[in-house]
């Protein structure tokens, strides 16, 4: 099972292992209170373009068409399938990620990839 968690809430056992798919860590989160099996870090979108996307809903269409294409190439591709093989390692996984809209996020992008 996939599921996608936000970072600010505190991790439980029904996450299974989780994966934080965001480049940088979550803003005023404790590395020990957040129990990260595996950062990801390589998987998240490039600088650029998490820059530009800004978390703006307007422009989620195209910070996901973006993204995609981006996962097609190093060093998003490799974190990719680390991130496949895990999924298929454990019961349950979970992409942790920071952002504050839940539902237009990197981590949304990854899990609609993953659940097709």
């Amino acid at each position: 099972m996939l599921q996608i968690k936000r970072a600010y809430l505190a991790p439980n056992e029904m996450d299974g292992y989780r994966v934080l798919v965001d480049r940088i860590w979550p803003r005023g989160k404790s590395k020990e209170v957040e129990k990260i099996d595996c950062w990801l870090k390589d998987i998240a979108p490039s600088t650029e373009l998490r820059q530009w996307f800004n978390h703006e809903p307007k422009k989620y269409a195209q910070f996901k068409i973006d993204y995609l294409a981006e996962l097609q190439n190093e060093p998003q591709k490799t974190a990719l399938e680390e991130l496949k093989k895990l999924v298929s390692q454990h019961p349950t996984v979970t992409l942790v990620y920071g952002a504050k809209n839940e539902e237009k996020n990197n981590a949304q992008v990854l899990y609609e990839l993953l659940t097709k």
